[in-house]
């Protein structure tokens, strides 16, 4: 038996290890049991919620890059009720913690959806800041320190769950956003979301992506997630989930090297069902390795030499 001691305590919220998986990219989890064992899980962020069923963009909505993809699926689910009546109780059979990424065009939406699930057995909010604010013209949440520390202080009035805030990357200074949550009341912060990306037909001489551009993820933008990741460590005292193109233990280490106390596979469940098992066999052996006893021990280590 390992005596490596795996589990995380993300501000609140106890993860028997530092393995999630990303909201968009693991369903409700129906679609990987076959794969993987949820229990061994440390946590799963569902498909993004929002306040009524939305069927999404139009096709093509997916397109391959050299190194991820590209995806403007628009934030097609079921709905919040739909979730809570439906799939909410398939997962708590599961011995890991559930964390629901709510997803709204107001701050109106965003608490409702967080009182609807104030009352349910869902381990953890993810407020996902990159929607559309469409009372400010159409303006992400997620770009305007302000807005954040609104958007952030109003849904924790509504509901006592743990708050994670996902953080978008397509803004100047990620670090000032990621302070203005933290003030506003956020547990824990999860970055990166995608970057925004486009990719041209050069025969049809159109865009792939039928809405134009789209969520780029995978291995392409981890240099700029692990970078996120450090930064932000240095500007707050919240925990981070790291994530952004992990495809190996050795990504997921470097990100807990950079200062996150857990890491979230995303694209790569896509590509192999079982990854998320596989990178924490990896940590795990790293950390012996390298005579560590538990995660806190890796977390925000990294040296710069000549810094």
């Amino acid at each position: 038996m390992s005596k490596i001691d795996l589990s995380v305590d993300l501000n609140g919220l106890k993860l028997k290890n530092p393995i999630t998986v990303a909201s968009g990219t693991f369903g409700f989890g129906r679609e990987f049991e076959d794969y993987l064992d949820l229990n061994k899980l440390g946590g799963i962020m569902v498909k993004g919620l929002t306040l009524e069923e939305r069927k999404g963009n139009p096709m093509p909505r997916v397109a391959e890059t050299a190194m991820g993809m590209l995806n403007s699926v628009g934030l097609q689910n079921p709905g919040v009720q739909y979730f809570v009546k439906k799939e909410l109780p398939f997962l708590k059979q599961y011995d890991t913690k559930i964390i629901a990424n709510i997803n709204g065009n107001t701050i109106d939406e965003y608490c409702k959806i967080a009182e609807i699930l104030s009352g349910t057995k869902v381990d953890s909010l993810e407020l996902n800041i990159s929607c559309p604010n469409v009372k400010e013209g159409g303006v992400s949440f997620g770009r305007d320190p302000e807005m954040v520390y609104k958007v952030t202080k109003n849904v924790k009035q509504y509901s006592d769950k743990h708050l994670i805030v996902k953080l978008s990357p397509n803004v100047t200074d990620i670090k000032e956003i990621a302070i203005a949550a933290e003030k506003a009341g956020a547990n824990c912060l999860s970055l990166i979301n995608t970057l925004i990306g486009m990719a041209i037909d050069i025969d049809r001489e159109t865009t792939i992506l039928a809405r134009g551009m789209g969520g780029l993820s995978g291995p392409a933008v981890k240099p700029i997630a692990v970078r996120m990741v450090y930064e932000v460590f240095n500007s707050v005292s919240i925990p981070i989930i790291g994530m952004g193109g992990i495809m190996t233990y050795k990504d997921a280490v470097e990100f807990l090297l950079a200062g996150a106390s857990a890491v979230s596979i995303g694209t790569g469940n896509l590509i192999n069902p079982g990854i998320a098992m596989e990178i924490l066999e990896g940590i795990e052996k790293h950390l012996i390795k390298k005579d560590y006893k538990s995660i806190e021990d890796i977390k925000g280590k990294v040296v710069i030499p000549n810094k």
